[in-house]
């Protein structure tokens, strides 16, 4: 029974505990109501400091020894000395030496005895004092662990799984990383919860696709939920390297000298051909969402064009077909964690859900709204859950409009073809830009000003059929809001927030590890449209989305495009687009012709997810006049793709 309902959220935690509660209701003196927040009760300054090495039971680096794995330790003295066990809030990262972690960057940083001194983030400063144990795991090939980053594969998942196993006694672990002392987790009830952004987020994914004891929640920011998806889609890169590339950037100096086995599996098992291996079985966690025991709060940017909203729709659906208890905010923003884009109330939040989920306290956080929304910067909406009840999906038609290469979107079949050739210089903005112009990269299609809002919550799909001129070509398909607005600049460096001068603090602070941290704040740009969705193919993959192969020139080929979940409101007044396209300039690499694609547009349709329906859709369009001309239309300054060929990206 690997999943558990809401109703069975509030449990006894230890057989002692249940009996010191029951000994409250027998007593005769008046009960205490039962605790709803852990307080800053315990000493961080005395905090016990200490590292061990859990054995993996793996040897990746094949130097004849199991790989250990270096995990750091925060942990509140006063609970110790008491005989009290505290659960564990878990960060697994291969960015604790290489790159740092967070805004600033941190890394970890260590005394004369080898005891972490900074740990990076805030976690420990403000949960280590509410009686919390933080660790910090290296993951196998980085910092001071043995063996070799596998990129999301075996290493990488069993690595930090095994430290799961030694908090709940099934793992060993030892006082150094080449000794015979072994050291028990006896402080610990054994309840972890694993947090982390990008690559750290992507580790809790896999974790809890095992199905591990002890992991009761799991807090994935902006995390991959499947590497193919990372590297590819649907047949075509988003990247120009591989994950051997990503797992050299990441390697300690000793895993580089030792893994380069390691690094062959990798360049062999990922062909850039985009084609499905073995290696993206291995790496595909959401096959494996069945055996999800943890509750999953989920956090991602609609914008994040490194680990992008693919990820998060996929995820979220295999999670809800297998009842995980779920939780989720989405953000305006690109790749950036909720500490820089909602810090206050990103900080309760995460103490009410780790006081839930690890502490068992009833305070009502699994009885408010499922999802938080960034419906502008710095505005907040909820929804009871997500995608909103009323959501259906509605199928939306292009045909010819009033001028050649100007087409509308609407419920009724068109007739006729579209024609664009492939141009690599061009991607989604400039397309958009170009709405109302007939232009030879691009064909869109348009409805009219909507007299209503119009939402639009969860993933689409895009069927096109394309008769090809080459014997290669790739297909970008993208959802736009046509109108006025002020957005985070995901574009921008900070991909929607600027970081500040001053600093604000969250927790306690010692000489070595400061809990103030660089204030930020929301870096806007007025717009007057907004890519709401994308998705991109590379047509060769027309008869299975795991392998590709040639085109017949002349020969019509259909496809369907997977676009990237969202949540966005198309505002009265506004309009909606499909744009069908080539190379996404800057998204994904272009193919290795140039081929012009002709568009049967009784055959091409999208399938897109209202709030509300086709009746939402076709009351918001009623009575609407036709789409009008209104010459360039600006937006975000680009995407960059190459700044983001890293799952961290700085922030």
């Amino acid at each position: 029974m690997p999943n558990r309902t809401r109703s069975t959220i509030w449990r006894p935690l230890t057989t002692a505990a249940t009996a010191a509660l029951l000994a409250t209701f027998l007593a005769p003196t008046t009960a205490h109501p039962a605790p709803r927040e852990s307080r800053p009760v315990h000493s961080y300054e005395n905090a016990v400091r200490e590292a061990v090495w859990v054995d993996t039971g793996l040897d990746a680096d094949r130097d004849g020894r199991p790989d250990r794995v270096a995990v750091d330790i925060v942990r509140p003295r006063e609970a110790a000395a008491q005989g009290r066990k505290v659960p564990v809030i878990m960060d697994a990262s291969p960015y604790y030496s290489c790159c740092g972690r967070g805004n600033e960057s941190q890394k970890k940083t260590y005394d004369a005895n080898g005891d972490v001194v900074r740990m990076p983030l805030f976690y420990d400063n403000y949960f280590v004092p509410r009686g919390y144990a933080v660790v910090g795991v290296d993951l196998a090939g980085t910092n001071r662990s043995d063996g070799c980053v596998d990129v999301g594969g075996r290493s990488d998942i069993l690595s930090a799984k095994a430290v799961v196993d030694w908090l709940n006694g099934r793992a060993t672990a030892y006082t150094t990383r080449t000794g015979t002392t072994r050291a028990k987790a006896t402080w610990t009830n054994g309840r972890t919860g694993m947090i982390g952004k990008s690559w750290d987020g992507t580790i809790a994914n896999g974790v809890a696709a095992t199905g591990v004891k002890g992991l009761k929640t799991i807090v994935p920011i902006s995390a991959i939920s499947s590497w193919y998806d990372y590297y590819f889609q649907q047949g075509a890169p988003l990247y120009d390297s591989g994950p051997d590339w990503l797992s050299d950037y990441v390697n300690s100096p000793d895993a580089r000298a030792k893994c380069a086995a390691v690094q062959q599996k990798l360049v062999d098992g990922a062909p850039r051909t985009g084609d499905w291996t073995p290696l993206w079985t291995e790496r595909d966690y959401v096959k494996d969402a069945r055996k999800v025991r943890a509750s999953v709060f989920l956090v991602h940017g609609t914008q994040d064009l490194n680990v992008r909203m693919k990820h998060v729709g996929q995820w979220w659906d295999a999670l809800a077909k297998n009842g995980v208890e779920r939780k989720i905010w989405l953000a305006q923003t690109g790749h950036v964690d909720p500490f820089d884009f909602r810090r206050a109330e990103w900080v309760r939040t995460l103490h009410r859900w780790f006081d839930h989920e690890l502490l068992g306290y009833d305070n009502g956080i699994d009885r408010e709204p499922m999802a938080d929304v960034e419906r502008a910067p710095d505005q907040w909406v909820t929804s009871p859950v997500w995608p909103p009840r009323g959501t259906a999906t509605t199928t939306l038609r292009p045909a010819h409009g009033e001028q050649p290469g100007v087409g509308t979107l609407g419920l009724r079949e068109g007739r006729g073809t579209e024609t664009f050739t492939d141009d690599p210089r061009r991607g989604e903005t400039d397309w958009a830009a170009r709405i109302d112009s007939p232009t030879a990269d691009k064909a869109g299609f348009v409805t009219g000003p909507l007299t209503r809002d119009l939402r639009l919550s969860g993933s689409s799909r895009v069927t096109v059929t394309a008769t090809p001129s080459t014997a290669t070509a790739h297909l970008s398909a993208v959802l736009v809001d046509l109108g006025p607005d002020t957005i985070r600049d995901y574009a921008a460096s900070g991909e929607g927030v600027t970081t500040l001068t001053d600093r604000d603090c969250w927790g306690a602070s010692t000489t070595g590890d400061s809990a103030c941290f660089l204030r930020t704040a929301a870096d806007t740009t007025d717009v007057e449209h907004t890519v709401v969705s994308r998705g991109w193919a590379d047509l060769g993959n027309h008869a299975s989305a795991h392998q590709g192969g040639p085109l017949t020139p002349g020969k019509a080929y259909t496809i369907t495009l997977d676009l990237a979940a969202t949540d966005h409101v198309v505002p009265a007044g506004h309009r909606l687009a499909l744009i069908v396209a080539g190379t996404d300039k800057d998204l994904i690499d272009p193919p290795s012709t140039r081929p012009t694609l002709t568009l049967d547009l009784s055959r091409t349709k999208a399938r897109v997810p209202f709030v509300g329906g086709a009746a939402a859709f076709a009351r918001a369009t009623a009575g609407s006049p036709g789409a009008s001309p209104t010459g360039h239309l600006d937006g975000v300054s680009g995407p960059s793709q190459r700044a983001g060929r890293i799952p961290e990206g700085g922030r």
